[in-house]
């Protein structure tokens, strides 16, 4: 057993200081033609922190059905992100406004220009030439084909009929692109002359993705007349200020926390740090895989959650050396300790969660951030602290690492 759990303790601690260092600079690898990105350069940066613009559009109708509203922000973020930017975030902002952010250096004009544009739905052949307008479409739906595969089920209007047979028959086992003001939404082989006005779009991956263009098709120009209610320009000095600086109160304030546990707790509070080290690798590798942009609200609910993280362990860690106190042994006292301490540990993060996600739903803008980033943080760290932590803890006892009370730093009477 000691044997085992030394490979174990040593591979995890190798691991964890692995992840870290990739997670904190990155590496180049065939000499630098291919690189494993950090965190500062694969997480996203919201507004705040990189400039750009910010805009509120006021729907000028009353009573618009959220279906309506849906296809709006769809068509939006499609109008948004022809500028080249992946970070752009366009969300409905209470009952009747839509809260467009654009970051990057973009004027206020650029962005609403693009904004509110009429909406030009294309059929596009081969040779470049526009066969078919949204005026010529009188339906898409999203269905099912014969072998269950998700496709675009279009009506054409009698106009759009004859223009559409003649197109199918003329490109035949070509490709026939379908776009809204230059953006391709799909690019179709024609397989078959389509004459009755009932064509069907193939090769869509999921139902969801041909519910969203069939939408788009179906919205052509915007469903909704739009005000802008508000515009503003964000000075990306604030990011150039704000970024560094809440970088290194971060790791300041890690460290103090690190240096705590340890002369808190001594050895099982290096077992918590080694623990709170992957709990930061895990929560950045979910806010990068998750495509989650880092705003000042972002940040400040990661570092909030990483004093959770540390509570977890604290709960256990007294609930341990409590055990200690009445004379059990190390490993008895350590099984009890993380039993005993379960459900407080549960309790505490189970209502952070839901507070959490009502911030997350009635908020917007960077409450909505700090939400999403306090969310996903007390999930993990659920994770390192009953699982990560105790198994090293266990490791270390069974290496003898930890074998007295004062390495949980309980003193002798």
């Amino acid at each position: 057993m000691k044997k085992k759990s030394t490979i174990c303790f040593v591979l995890s601690v190798i691991v964890i200081a692995a992840a870290a260092y990739l997670g904190a600079f990155g590496l180049n690898l065939d000499g630098g033609s291919y690189r494993i990105n950090s965190f500062g350069e694969s997480i996203n940066k919201g507004l705040d922190l990189q400039g750009g613009v910010s805009v509120i559009e006021q729907v000028t109708q009353k009573n618009v059905s959220s279906e309506t509203m849906n296809r709006t922000v769809q068509l939006l973020t499609l109008r948004v992100n022809k500028m080249g930017v992946s970070e752009t975030d366009v969300r409905q902002d209470g009952k009747d406004k839509i809260r467009v952010q654009v970051p990057g250096k973009f004027t206020e004009a650029e962005v609403l220009d693009t904004i509110g544009k009429t909406g030009k739905l294309t059929f596009t052949g081969p040779d470049n030439k526009v066969i078919l307008t949204g005026e010529d479409v009188k339906s898409a739906a999203a269905g099912y084909d014969s072998t269950n595969k998700p496709v675009i089920n279009l009506v054409l209007t009698d106009a759009g009929t004859k223009k559409f047979a003649d197109a199918t028959n003329k490109f035949i086992g070509q490709k026939i692109a379908i776009s809204m003001d230059g953006d391709q939404l799909t690019n179709p082989t024609v397989d078959t002359v389509i004459a009755d006005g009932n064509a069907q779009i193939s090769g869509e991956t999921t139902i969801a993705d041909a519910k969203q263009k069939a939408d788009i098709i179906n919205a052509g120009a915007l469903p909704v007349t739009l005000k802008a209610a508000e515009v503003q320009q964000i000075s990306a000095t604030l990011g150039a200020n704000a970024l560094p600086l809440s970088v290194k109160a971060g790791l300041i304030g890690i460290a103090i926390v690190l240096v705590l546990m340890f002369i808190w707790f001594r050895g099982a509070g290096i077992m918590a740090d080694i623990a709170l080290v992957l709990y930061i690798v895990l929560v950045l590798l979910v806010f990068s895989s998750l495509g989650v942009a880092l705003s000042l609200a972002s940040i400040a609910g990661f570092l909030l959650t990483v004093g959770m993280a540390v509570d977890a362990n604290v709960l256990a860690f007294a609930r341990i050396k409590e055990e200690l106190s009445t004379g059990k042994s190390i490993r008895t006292a350590t099984n009890s300790g993380f039993k005993n301490a379960l459900s407080s540990i549960v309790d505490s993060n189970t209502n952070t969660i839901i507070a959490g996600v009502v911030l997350y739903f009635l908020g917007s803008g960077e409450v909505q951030g700090f939400a999403l980033t306090l969310v996903i943080g007390v999930l993990v760290s659920l994770f390192t602290a009953l699982v990560v932590t105790k198994h090293l803890l266990n490791w270390a006892i069974n290496m003898g690492m930890i074998n007295k009370p004062e390495h949980f730093g309980v003193k002798r009477g």
